[in-house]
């Protein structure tokens, strides 16, 4: 076992592989469960009974509650036992139960970013990507291939489609069936999922109506209004929308819908960084 420093702290009842890299300050519980490529950052704290394995690297200061299973096998038919991996950032709280799997193809990973909180019995499929400050509530479930970019919010007891890209600072209803892409900024709600408007509380605790003298918002709501509340259809809202001087949250949503309703596009969309 790689250890940094004596400060890290091993339950006597937990079962460490010799071959798992731990950082200084590192605090594992009893019965947890560390595998042999399993790298843990600083400061983070492994809760009792939880596993983790395979190929994961986790980053510094962050919490995994009991019961947890990170770095295990896809549920994927098609995985034939490559060497992916599971790369999860900084600052992340991980409830009890959650579980996140690696990814299907060699050279491939699941990743999460940092400061996130993932709720109990929320599950992450192979190859998902996460950004940074999204809040996943109980029991999500989450199918491969799967984007959510940075502070979405999404509402508990959901399944989201394989492929789904979720935008940046949208906000998910519970019980929503998410079937199709979730445009950044907005609200959706419903069995199937739909948009219902603008996600206008988090947009003002984002402070995004301060920006630009409030000119960004207020742009953002316009544009908003032209893609669903004409009488135009999105291609052709798109097509007015993006004459206009975009500034950069309006300019984000033309993007990704542009993507997302994109000819041919099959498997997940590029990453979009979000705001």
């Amino acid at each position: 076992m790689r250890v940094e420093q004596s400060s890290v702290q091993i339950h006597p009842q937990a079962v460490v592989d010799s071959r798992a890299e731990l950082a200084s300050g590192v605090v594992i519980g009893p019965g947890a469960v560390v595998g042999p490529e399993v790298v843990i950052g600083e400061n983070t704290w492994i809760g009792p009974n939880a596993v983790l394995d395979g190929r994961l690297t986790i980053g510094r200061d962050n919490k995994i509650f009991p019961g947890a299973c990170l770095g295990q096998e896809p549920q994927d038919l098609k995985y034939r036992g490559a060497p992916t991996e599971v790369v999860i950032g900084d600052g992340n709280t991980i409830r009890e139960c959650v579980t996140i799997n690696r990814a299907t193809d060699d050279g491939e990973r699941t990743r999460i970013g940092d400061r996130n909180l993932l709720m109990a019995y929320c599950h992450l499929g192979h190859n998902c990507e996460l950004g940074n400050g999204i809040v996943m509530s109980n029991s999500i479930q989450v199918a491969g291939h799967v984007v959510i970019e940075d502070r979405a919010v999404i509402g508990g007891c959901l399944g989201v489609h394989q492929f789904v890209h979720i935008g940046g600072m949208a906000m998910v209803g519970g019980m929503t069936r998410v079937d199709r892409d979730v445009p950044p900024y907005c609200l959706v709600e419903g069995h199937p999922g739909r948009v219902r408007g603008l996600n206008r509380v988090g947009l003002r605790r984002s402070g995004l109506g301060d920006k630009h003298d409030g000119r960004e918002l207020k742009q953002l709501q316009e544009v908003w209004t032209l893609l669903y509340r004409s009488d135009l259809v999105i291609a052709e809202g798109l097509k007015q929308a993006q004459a206009l001087d975009l500034l950069p949250a309006a300019d984000h949503l033309c993007r990704f819908l542009a993507e997302s309703i994109a000819d041919g596009r099959r498997g997940p969309m590029p990453a979009l960084s979000s705001r």
